[in-house]
């Protein structure tokens, strides 16, 4: 009871890695950093607010006529309020929202994108020590067996039954099966590693895993047109399009009139007593228009370059299209294959541990000789091992499935744990209008 206590599932690892994975974390970051470019370029919107204040010190000698000569030592100071408020850019505040927003979109694409790799990375981890533990174990039943041919077979060199061909050959094998019993032992903890690099913490003991073929589409068409409507890559490379597109409008902004007003308040004091004024108290309210001519013609090749990077773009998405498609026929094949492979890995085992079993019995009447026996053993062996790794690859096969259609998420595998909602900083964030701490307290 306490062991099942103790034993963990593969959603309870996927759980854990969805948490505390760092790879995922640090996109997670990486796109909070995305979504402050929103208010950065709303700021656009609003006015700016500037103080001044200067103080200074100032010696005077004034030569009068009649050689007289007046000085003095003089405090002048001024505090200003200058209110700036763009009213007509050519649109490029608008359109500079509008490519933080497609930004925004496009890294919400590609944290989903890092968190199925992970979740697929969690998945390979789980089932390789999954299957390294069971292909540990039988490489030990192996050698266990071996050792009992060994020492049968001595037994029977001393009653003069076989010869020392017949000893040597049983050792020679068990000295094999100790050598692939270590390299088992190896790759094990190997894999214990990577699961807990992967999962966060060293693996405990592990429960078997079931395919998830109930959450994949019923035919191979679906999920190609899934993929290319779900698929976080192919949603990326789209909203990078739209990105793109957008700057061209945002280049062609510089070659529009600026439209601006400005408000100022000042209060100046002078203690110059030659002057016939001490303080003067300004206030200014201007408006300014500005039309560029000719810049160079720096606009214009932004402008071209603009246009070019869109054209990048959009070949890249189709590129993207392309490549999911592929990567949905593959694992669609993949997975189809290692049902068959599964099969006739259980009939493979099946039919050799019968064979086992009548080499045995056909060794103990005379009929069979020392090398058929670990012939027969050596064929079970490596059916199991075959059977092992079968099950294995039919479990990552079917999540690779379910990552190329875009479906491997929280959401969908109905984790124990709560989803990362990008949503929540963006809206936290999105309408600040000051404050220096993130929505996270730093």
């Amino acid at each position: 009871m306490m062991a099942a206590a103790l034993a963990e599932t593969l959603p309870d690892a996927l759980a854990k890695a969805y948490r505390n994975n760092p790879q995922l974390n640090a996109e997670r970051a990486k796109l909070r950093g995305t979504d402050e470019n929103v208010p950065q370029a709303l700021a656009g919107y609003r006015p700016q607010l500037v103080a001044t204040l200067s103080a200074g010190l100032q010696a005077v000698r004034n030569l009068l006529p009649g050689n007289t000569v007046q000085g003095a030592t003089l405090h002048p100071w001024t505090i200003g309020l200058t209110v700036s408020q763009v009213l007509f850019n050519g649109n490029k505040t608008a359109n500079s929202v509008r490519v933080a927003e497609f930004q925004v979109r496009s890294g919400r694409e590609a944290l989903r994108n890092v968190g199925q790799g992970v979740l697929l990375d969690a998945v390979t981890a789980y089932m390789n020590v999954m299957a390294n533990y069971a292909l540990y174990e039988a490489q030990r039943t192996n050698v266990q067996v071996l050792r009992e041919i060994q020492a049968t077979t001595q037994r029977r060199l001393n009653a003069g039954d076989v010869t020392p061909t017949d000893t040597a050959q049983a050792e020679a094998r068990l000295n094999r099966g100790l050598a692939d019993l270590n390299a088992a032992e190896v790759q094990l903890k190997i894999s214990k590693e990577v699961y807990a690099q992967v999962i966060g913490e060293p693996p405990p003991q592990l429960v078997p895993a079931s395919p998830v073929d109930r959450l994949m589409p019923s035919t191979q068409i679906a999920a190609v047109e899934l993929a290319v409507h779900e698929n976080p890559a192919v949603l990326g490379a789209s909203y990078d399009l739209d990105v793109a597109q957008t700057s061209i409008k945002l280049a062609e902004s510089a070659l529009l009139p600026t439209l601006s007003a400005q408000a100022n308040a000042s209060h100046s004091v002078d203690s110059d007593p030659t002057l016939s004024t001490f303080r003067t108290d300004q206030v200014s309210v201007t408006g300014q228009l500005t039309v560029p001519i000719y810049d160079g013609g720096t606009a214009a090749s932004q402008t071209r370059q603009a246009k070019e990077l869109a054209s990048q773009s959009r070949l890249v998405l189709e590129q993207v299209r392309n490549q999911s498609r592929t990567a949905v026929v593959s694992a669609w094949v993949s997975n189809e294959g290692t049902k068959v492979a599964l099969k006739a890995a259980e009939s493979e085992v099946h039919a050799a541990e019968v064979a086992l079993q009548g080499v045995q019995r056909e060794a103990a009447g005379g009929q069979r000789t020392t090398i058929d026996v670990l012939n027969a053993q050596q064929d079970l062996t490596n059916a199991r091992t075959r059977l092992i790794t079968a099950q294995r690859d039919r479990v990552i096969a079917s999540y690779t499935m379910l990552s190329a259609v875009g479906r491997l998420d929280v959401h969908n595998l109905n984790l124990d744990t709560p989803d990362y909602l990008p949503e929540v900083h963006y809206h936290q964030v999105r309408d600040a209008w000051h404050g220096l701490r993130t929505p996270s307290g730093q």
